[in-house]
């Protein structure tokens, strides 16, 4: 690898979301996905997030897993409508008492609470007023934000506005595989996602104002990595390009939603195609609103794009026959932890954390009552590798957050597809640590030096 462990200091941890683990439907108002999933044949076997994990009512049990395993850190979303059960007005104590109760429990365990305010469980009253077509989408969203700064401000202190809005709106919005299921033409998607942008900025300014101890607030959008077919410049520098560039879509790519966040500006590129869409839509303050300043760049990666360098300029690798892939059919492609966190420090010149990483695997049960995912171990270790590899080369990496810590509620999925270190039982919902919770218990405690 280069290097025998990474940095002092490194934040090793585990993500989640609320919706996919929390449970607990009756205790919150509701959500797109409340309604998405009951849509016939949008979610796998009818599966909902009614009841998930169970973590709502079992998270003392998870903690203790995630301190028994040594976890330094806990990123985990914050359900909007469990504390704004309309989405605005007056919040839940109930709600917020669960919060107060989760965070106080992992400052016990000498977990950091990483939180994100919003990942995917928009609420339902809200998107019945437009949702993020409606301007006041982001003010509904500071006025969240506040709620929360002024509760859990004083003692959680790493903070992610949004997750992963490429899926929130492309997925949801543009394709309809996920909530709320619409496939909305191109000046509508331009519109939301610089309504999503305007929302981040002022979350990050009240946030900022209203947090009582001084926070770390960074961003979690999809990392969409290219990796360049040989150490050449020409393919370096084509990676680079293809990277960063917004290409034909709108909903699936980087550039269009992180450079208003750090660069102030939308890409030139994407504003040939879309920035006729703007017009009545920004106005005048909006980027100096969004583009507030930011602490840490964080990205989820899960996988990359092999791309070499032609005369257009370059093109995918595509023709390889057989592939390596999770279960979710992603690709295995380790570099992207390499060349994903070089790239993004490159143009943005934020220190990053990993805020999501892992796979899928085909998990069960074994004979003798364990879970055995070598798979997962070989996958992990080859992907921290790289990732240490990025850091060697000085590019400064803060933190990873494998994902996840469990299994969950994977989206249209349902409960197909299995992502966890430890391996839930979705009848009984008892827990069984498997073999890669172990490893990278390993991982941890000797700060990557078994890697």
């Amino acid at each position: 690898m280069g290097v025998r462990r990474f940095p002092e200091g490194f934040v090793w941890g585990t993500a989640t979301s609320s919706y996919q683990i929390e449970g607990g439907r009756d205790e919150r108002g509701d959500c797109i996905w409340d309604t998405f999933c009951r849509l016939p044949g949008k979610v796998a076997e009818g599966h909902t997030g009614d009841v998930a994990n169970d973590h709502y009512h079992r998270y003392r049990e998870d903690i203790a897993l995630m301190a028994d395993l040594g976890m330094r850190a806990y990123r985990f979303s914050i359900c909007w409508p469990r504390v704004l059960p309309s989405g605005s007005g007056r919040p839940s104590a109930v709600g917020l008492d669960f919060y107060d109760r989760l965070v106080d429990a992992l400052l016990a365990a000498k977990v950091q609470p990483w939180a994100t305010l919003f990942h995917w469980d928009y609420p339902y009253e809200l998107f019945c007023r437009g949702g993020w077509l409606n301007r006041d989408s982001a003010d509904w969203f500071a006025e969240y934000a506040g709620v929360i700064a002024d509760r859990l401000g004083d003692r959680v202190r790493h903070w992610m506005p949004e997750n992963e809005p490429q899926c929130y709106i492309g997925a949801g919005h543009s394709s309809g595989e996920h909530a709320p299921g619409l496939r909305m033409g191109t000046a509508e998607i331009v519109r939301m996602i610089h309504h999503s942008l305007l929302a981040h900025g002022k979350a990050v300014q009240t946030l900022r104002a209203r947090a009582a101890a001084k926070p770390a607030i960074g961003i979690a959008p999809v990392g969409i990595v290219s990796i360049p077919a040989s150490d050449s410049r020409s393919d370096i520098a084509a990676a680079r390009r293809n990277m960063f560039s917004v290409n034909d879509s709108i909903t699936w790519n980087n550039s269009w939603y992180i450079d208003p966040m750090i660069l102030g500006r939308y890409p030139e590129d994407g504003l040939k195609n879309y920035g006729a869409h703007l017009a009545g839509v920004m106005r005048p303050g909006d980027m100096k609103a969004i583009a507030q300043p930011l602490d840490f760049f964080g990205c989820n990666i899960y996988s990359g794009q092999t791309v070499r360098a032609t005369r257009a300029g370059c093109e995918p690798i595509e023709n390889e026959i057989g592939p390596a892939l999770t279960t979710m059919s992603w690709k295995i492609t380790p570099k992207c932890l390499y060349w994903g966190p070089r790239f993004f420090y490159e143009r943005y010149k934020l220190p990053v954390v990993v805020t999501e990483n892992g796979m899928a695997n085909c998990d069960w049960v074994h004979a003798d009552g364990k879970v055995h995912d070598p798979q997962r171990i070989d996958f992990l270790r080859r992907n921290l590798r790289e990732l240490g590899r990025a850091i060697k080369d000085g590019i400064p990496v803060l933190g990873y957050m494998q994902w996840s810590i469990m299994d969950n509620f994977e989206w249209s999925f349902g409960y197909k597809q299995r992502f966890g270190l430890v391996y839930v039982d979705f009848a009984t919902g008892k827990r069984i640590p498997k073999d890669s919770a172990l490893w990278y218990k390993q991982v941890i405690a000797s700060n990557g030096g078994n890697l």
